[in-house]
Parts: structure tokens; sequence; C-alpha cells
């Protein structure tokens, strides 16, 4: 398993936008938007891997993993 598989990464519509976006928390915020839900959890995908790999790169440790963590639960509680 890819450490990127490790955490959550988020897709949903934005009003305010008028498009899909998406984030990983725990890792990057907002950080890739488009029309096509499939397409920007894609690109969030490959994101978060560049992420984790510039972590790695830099000997820097990497964030707590978020799956299995109940992070969906806790984030949906403090957004509404």
């Amino acid at each position: 398993m890819q450490d990127s598989a490790r955490y959550v990464k988020l897709v949903e519509w934005s009003d305010e936008d008028q498009c899909f976006v998406g984030q990983c928390p725990g890792i990057i915020g907002p950080c890739c938007h488009g029309v096509q839900e499939t397409q920007v959890y894609a690109e969030l995908c490959q994101i978060v891997e560049e992420w984790v790999t510039l972590l790695k790169q830099a000997g820097r440790p990497l964030p707590p993993p978020t799956i299995g963590k109940n992070v969906t639960v806790r984030f949906l509680a403090e957004v509404a």
C-alpha cells in the first residue's frame, strides 16, 4: 500500500465555486477543483502522492494517518 493511501481524501461540491473541490485533511486543504468529480479525485490523489514524496525526500515525518480514525465523522461534525 502506498503511504498516500493512509489519508482520507474528500471531494465535495461547492455552491460558491460551482465546481467540485478536493482536499486531504492532515495533508493539504482545498487544493484542486473541476466540474467532474472523478477528475478532481484523480488530481487530488496525485497531489497527495506528491506531498508525501516531498516530505520523505526532505526527511520530514509524515502526518499521522487519517484512514480509520473517524476523520470524516469528526469533519462533518465540525462543518454542521
